[in-house]
């Protein structure tokens, strides 16, 4: 078993915080970056960047931190922390408590998300070094990517042949996909379409469009955000906001009209954002979000509908473990789960009316 120390990063480390965080074991994750922690960092929670090193081996870590009375603090490692092997994360956490300790932090517990994929093994694993499952937070816990390395023609024959064909006929019936800038009217084009899908899909409520209008700012003045539409009549009829970091791509955001009349575009738009990913140097493109494999048929399963869509462009889901917590303090975490949780996130949706996490 590997040994792990932990430190804050130092200034220098933060000003080139997505260079650290690309050159992780994994890649690291678009919910890490730097654009990301300035988006936490001004909707109710801090930020810490957190650095774990064994062997001349360092892992770059967001921690996003809240502040609860009589509890302290909570610590959310998003989407980390990113190690090489299921292994690690009991080192690497003792060695998180051992620096919050240190530093008097009144840390009360940790929770995690590793891109560890979920299997029997990797689940006990974690039970046995003494992680407690949590309800999961992120969306793509389980996910469909696509490996996008391979030549465009490769990756067009890899896709299923019903969103081969629909591309096609969107192609041949004139429709056509533009990237748009980001403006004010960029975000509310794709916003409102979000709104739509919501609205006939009945899925989770939106954030606020100031939420998201600060979101996509901070990732494309980083030349991170790509907004990609086709058009009806005149009128954006779907959009996707999908983003770039390091090697890998995410479709993060996205909407459409309802009853449209092109047949294929919805496709046309994911194979024209897939596209412009290549030439940014990605080599996977995240769906970012469907049911778990064992589910992505079940016709109940409130993402239906999205996962049948994007699994027409690789039938395998990635399931991740999801989410876990490390205790440090016992008593307070009893509290935490017993109650608390449910009365924070209460108390912070009435306060702001957005999302606690």
């Amino acid at each position: 078993m590997r040994e792990f120390t932990a430190r804050f990063a130092t200034a220098e480390e933060i000003e080139n915080w997505d260079k650290h965080i690309t050159a992780n074991p994994n890649g690291g994750n678009m919910l890490q970056s730097a654009a990301y922690a300035s988006v936490k960092n001004g909707h109710g929670w801090g930020v810490r960047f957190l650095v774990l090193e064994s062997a001349g081996a360092a892992s770059y870590n967001l921690v996003l931190e809240k502040k609860f009375p009589a509890l302290g603090r909570l610590w959310y490692l998003i989407k980390g922390p990113d190690l090489s092997a299921v292994e690690d994360l009991k080192p690497a956490l003792e060695a998180c408590a051992v620096f919050a300790r240190s530093r008097k932090l009144n840390v009360f517990a940790i929770k995690i998300e590793p891109d560890i994929e979920a299997t029997g093994e990797a689940h006990a694993h974690l039970a046995a070094s003494g992680m407690l499952k949590a309800p999961n937070i992120q969306s793509n816990d389980s996910t469909a990517l696509l490996d996008i390395a391979p030549p465009e023609n490769q990756v067009l024959r890899s896709i299923s042949s019903r969103a081969r064909n629909a591309i096609r006929r969107a192609e041949r019936e004139g429709c056509e996909v533009v990237q748009r800038e980001q403006s004010p009217e960029t975000y509310r084009a794709l916003y409102e379409l979000m709104a739509d899908t919501v609205k006939a899909k009945g899925s989770m409520p939106l954030r606020s469009f100031e939420y998201y209008s600060w979101f996509w700012d901070e990732f494309c003045n980083r030349g991170q955000g790509n907004f990609f539409f086709v058009y009806e009549d005149g009128k954006p009829s779907v959009g996707a906001f999908v983003i770039n970091f390091g090697s890998k791509a995410t479709y993060k955001d996205g909407g459409s009209t309802q009853n449209r009349k092109q047949y294929g575009d919805s496709h046309l738009v994911q194979w024209a954002a897939i596209r412009r990913m290549k030439e940014l140097g990605c080599t996977e493109y995240d769906f970012c979000g469907a049911p778990p494999a064992a589910r992505i048929k079940d016709t109940s399963h409130p993402l239906h509908g999205m996962g049948m869509f994007k699994t027409s462009f690789t039938k395998t889901v990635t399931d991740f473990v999801g989410c876990y917590d490390y205790v440090l303090a016992p008593l307070r975490y009893r509290l935490w789960v017993k109650g608390a949780e449910r009365i924070f996130r209460r108390l912070e949706t009435m306060r702001t009316g957005g999302q606690f996490y």
